[in-house]
């Protein structure tokens, strides 16, 4: 099949360009002219493992192509994908619309032939409504469909999540354009994807509900963690107990840092703002927002007590500064509220992390960015692990540091607690 995907983003890209792997014609636009000219290049916008070579193949191929060109991209494609951004309003309340709907009204120009336009952004309910009455103001209903189709990629992982989904979910009422996506997406089908027709509005939710109870999840096991502390009980043996209930299942009762990216964050204000405007109440959610929020003031205090309450002058090594492992994403990641704030107690702050040095901090008095793992973490008085990439769970610290009254932090519990005790090392965990 002939696609356009508007955006060139995480998800238009990823999605792009998976879809080209299964033998369809997919052009990806953008409004970017040195992106697109990037992309041509192969040089990737994102790190995702895997994206550079899939791009480089299908290029090459034939199958994929990059253009700034909407009006010949649309003319030659019956299928249409809107892959634009959504963030958080400057109010911290609710999306920010303006790119769903200024692709929306661009693209209205270049529609003469029946298109299926889908929502692949994640928007709030109603959004579809209103793209579709957008687009009418100049097309007539007869050549236009407009469907959502949420996606679930997860940074790191979005490759394998876009070949082996859970679930498919096509939100329309449209038979015909429900059949024609259907064949789309047969190729993930016959590997046992799970294919579910709903109407728009249900599909626009089913991502926020999804995104947010998985977030409720985290900081679930999080608050336990904090009990568990207190307790002397190992928050590991308690997720365990858990997750061995298929109605729980273990998945995201991993205690760590607060969680971040581009979805968790906006989605749970994103839905919880809907709520707030249709008068329904979403206690738990707001809960989980205002938990996970606290959640990096928690364990920089925690940082304050590792270090006896002197900050001053005390040498801290960040081992990965991005919200999770395999990306290169900064967005909402706690170290961007806790790097600042040792910074601002006289701490001198080292941190490595295998995507490289982050302009978030290049202002910040006495952060510095360090290209190994050994000079990051050379004369530390603590050493934090967190973020969770391969290159941080095999590190012999015995043997790596010649101070020998170092602390370690591990946030994300890698390291076991009879290995660091045996090598005589002064080690703290997360709910352990």
């Amino acid at each position: 099949m002939k696609l356009c995907m508007i955006g060139t983003g995480y998800v238009g890209l990823v999605s792009g360009v998976c879809f080209s792997d299964l033998g369809n014609e997919v052009v990806c636009v953008d409004t970017d002219e040195t992106k697109i000219n990037n992309l041509k290049k192969s040089i990737i916008p994102i790190y995702e493992p895997g994206l550079e070579e899939l791009v480089k193949k299908n290029y090459k191929a034939g199958r994929l192509s990059f253009t700034t060109d909407l009006h010949t991209a649309v003319k030659n494609s019956k299928i249409i994908f809107i892959c634009v951004g959504t963030p958080t309003k400057k109010n911290g309340i609710g999306a920010n619309l303006n790119q769903i709907f200024n692709a929306s009204k661009e693209l209205r120009n270049h529609i003469k032939t029946f298109k299926i336009i889908i929502n692949k952004s994640t928007v709030p309910v109603t959004t579809g409504d209103k793209v579709e009455k957008i687009i009418s103001q100049k097309v007539k209903k007869k050549y236009f469909s407009v469907v959502s189709n949420p996606e679930f990629l997860r940074e790191g992982e979005a490759i394998r999540d876009f070949i082996y989904p859970d679930r498919i979910v096509i939100g329309t009422e449209d038979k015909k354009s429900n059949k024609i996506l259907k064949q789309l997406y047969s190729p993930l089908i016959s590997k046992g994807a799970k294919y579910l027709n709903t109407s728009r509005r249900a599909a626009e939710l089913i991502k926020y509900a999804s995104n947010a109870f998985l977030a409720t999840k985290i900081t679930y096991i999080n608050e336990i963690a904090n009990m568990c502390e207190k307790l002397n009980i190992n928050v590991e043996d308690v997720s365990i107990g858990m997750g061995l209930d298929k109605r729980i299942g273990s998945r995201f009762l991993r205690a760590g840092p607060a969680y971040g990216g581009s979805c968790f964050p906006k989605d749970t204000r994103a839905i919880l703002n809907t709520a707030n405007e249709i008068k329904t109440n979403l206690s738990l959610i707001k809960s989980v927002i205002q938990s996970n929020e606290n959640r990096s003031k928690i364990l920089t205090e925690r940082i304050f007590k590792i270090l006896n309450g002197n900050l001053k002058n005390k040498k801290i090594c960040f081992l990965g500064v991005t919200f999770k492992a395999n990306t290169d994403d900064m967005r909402e990641s706690s170290s961007l509220q806790m790097i600042p704030a040792l910074s601002k107690k006289g701490a001198l702050i080292n941190y490595y992390d295998p995507t490289g040095e982050k302009k978030e901090f290049k202002k910040i008095k006495n952060v510095q960015f360090k290209q190994s793992i050994k000079s990051s973490c050379e004369n530390s008085d603590l050493i934090i692990i967190h973020t969770e990439w391969n290159d941080f769970k095999s590190i012999d610290f015995k043997k790596m540091m010649k101070k020998s009254n170092f602390k370690l932090f591990d946030m994300r519990n890698i390291y076991s607690i009879e290995k660091m005790k045996k090598d005589k090392i002064k080690y703290f965990s997360i709910g352990r």
